[in-house]
């Protein structure tokens, strides 16, 4: 029989870094047989039949893709079987040491295992009724267990399983998208930010002709430039797949809901299925706001209908001031549209202070068509022409026809689509599902992270309470206690703080210093022709200690 190397994503031309077995080898069903390394990380390609070896075909140094033959085994020698202990011995994956890292604790031990009989139609499981209630019935039938069960596969949920198998737990992972990774490594911060930086070339380009380099207009290839965007977050969610395999995750694709307090039903393309789990840890994540009222059309756009670059004729209006709509906003204007932003705040990006946020409004306002703050949206309607959008406000102007609308309005947590008062758990009227500092809900067994936890709404913020949640469901002591959590405009200029911001602090009569540094004084911003920006600092006045930052 021969032993080929299986799907390891979008990895071609892989490197063999280590051979693990010999001929005549006896192996078992998942015994490690090559170590490969891609840039993403090493993993160990498991046996997919037991025997022993009779011919080895690679050797280290070797490239390798998927179909490409490991080996031959001779499948009729007797060789351990699996689920004996010698087969448990050999398939147990090799820890390896990742430099830095802590040393991986041994696994906890297993919860008993429930009584259960297995029916011959199938593989439902029928446990003993516990109770009579209907979560109780609801725990009475499954399809398989886990110990630990994450609900969505964003960075947050990714962090979490990954972890929680380094340290032991057998580990289900449920997403409803068909490419791991969620919101941001698919359409968020990922291909926006590739977009981004296509946008910063198109402009350094065009403001260079002010300095004796001239470049002629640039020649746009929307399917080209899709299609290098799609390749970087293939490249990523393809070292996602590696990671999965290397930890033998289990992914089961579907939309989950819960159906009782340990049993999480999967609606898959194939149909339905039901996971009973002794722990669950929820990072199902959140949706863009929809705005009421607006018409069913194709030309109102969302961030992820944005990220698609439609092509389209007439102006881009923005609904929108935030993060999210600004970064479209530059991409837009590089490439050539008529942009205008709408924000209902009097000021652009709320949140931010007004001095990070000035260097940035007065580029775009002598980029862009117009910039409405302190405005709203009245309605939108259907125009020959393209859009017709009304407005209100003090200084709102009179309807205009746009021919495409992205609505960036924030998005909403997904606490109230999973069913969670099924499984007891508590979720507030605006869709988050509050925790304590070890990330558990009010379901001692249940967790959740992410965007669906608590603002801000960002994914290293969720990477961050992911670990948290996986270590303590792991038995570990641990809490999650962000002293500050950053945030980042990657808009043209870029805008970044942290901490105590001069709004908050004087709202909160929080008394503050502040030392600022601009870059018009520094040399290699004048040396790249950007000196609108600078740093502040904002420290204590008794002891001089840090309180918050920003830099533009």
């Amino acid at each position: 029989m021969d032993l080929t190397i299986p799907d390891i994503g979008n990895f071609t031309d892989v490197s063999v870094v280590d051979v693990l077995v010999k001929p005549g080898d006896v192996i078992a069903i998942d015994s490690p047989l090559v170590t490969l390394e891609t840039d993403k990380a090493s993993m160990d390609v498991p046996a997919t039949a037991a025997g022993t070896i009779a011919e080895v075909s690679l050797k280290r140094g070797d490239k390798v893709s998927k179909g490409s033959l490991i080996a031959r085994v001779d499948a009729g020698t007797a060789a351990a079987s699996v689920g004996s202990p010698a087969a448990a011995a050999t398939s147990a994956p090799a820890a390896r040491a990742v430099p830095g890292a802590e040393p991986r604790p041994a696994a906890p031990p297993a919860p008993p295992a429930p009584a259960a009989r297995r029916e011959t139609a199938g593989d439902t499981v029928r446990m003993p009724s516990p109770g009579s209630g209907p979560a109780d019935r609801a725990s009475q039938e499954f399809n398989r267990s886990t110990q630990l069960l994450v609900l969505g596969a964003g960075p947050g949920g990714y962090t979490a399983a990954f972890r929680a198998a380094d340290l032991g737990l057998k580990v289900t992972l449920v997403e409803r998208w068909q490419e791991l990774g969620g919101v941001c490594l698919n359409v968020g911060c990922i291909p926006s930010k590739a977009l981004l930086h296509a946008a910063k070339v198109i402009e350094d380009a065009e403001e260079m002709g002010a300095r004796g380099i001239a470049f002629g207009a640039p020649q746009l290839d929307l399917q080209r430039l899709r299609a290098w965007k799609s390749s970087v977050v293939a490249k990523l969610t393809g070292g996602l797949k590696v990671l999965v395999k290397q930890r033998k995750v289990d992914v089961v694709r579907g939309t989950g809901r819960f159906v009782g307090p340990n049993v999480l039903e999967v609606m898959g393309t194939s149909g339905s299925q039901r996971i009973h789990f002794d722990q669950c840890i929820i990072a199902a994540g959140s949706e863009p706001v929809r705005l009421a009222g607006l018409p069913d059309d194709p030309r109102i756009l969302d961030s992820t209908d944005a990220l698609e670059l439609p092509s389209f004729s007439g102006g881009l209006l923005v609904v929108g001031g935030g993060i999210i709509g600004l970064e479209m906003a530059c991409v837009f204007d590089a490439l050539g549209v008529r942009v205008s932003v709408v924000e209902l705040t009097p000021q652009l990006m709320p949140g931010c202070d007004p001095d990070l946020v000035r260097p940035l409004e007065r580029r775009i306002r002598s980029r862009y068509e117009q910039i409405l703050l302190g405005t709203r949206v009245a309605g939108i309607e259907r125009d020959p022409g393209g859009l017709r959008v009304s407005f209100t406000g003090d200084n709102a102007p009179s309807p205009q026809i746009f021919g495409r609308v992205l609505v960036a309005v924030g998005r909403t947590p997904n606490g109230h689509t999973l069913g969670a008062e099924l499984a007891g758990v508590k979720v507030s009227e605006r869709g988050f599902i509050p925790v304590d500092r070890q990330m558990r809900t009010n379901v001692p067994h249940i967790f959740a992270i992410g965007d669906i936890a608590a603002p801000p709404l960002l994914a290293h913020k969720a990477m961050h309470e992911g670990k948290v949640a996986s270590e303590v469901a792991a038995g570990h002591k641990r809490a999650f206690d962000a002293r500050t959590i950053p945030s980042v405009a990657y808009t043209d200029p870029e805008i970044a703080w942290a901490g105590l911001t001069e709004t908050d602090a004087r709202a909160n009569g929080t008394a503050f210093r502040k030392g600022a540094f601009p870059w018009v004084a520094n040399g290699r911003s004048l040396s790249l022709g950007r000196d609108e920006g600078f740093t502040k600092l904002l420290f204590d006045p008794d002891n001089h200690r840090v309180l918050g930052g920003g830099v533009v």
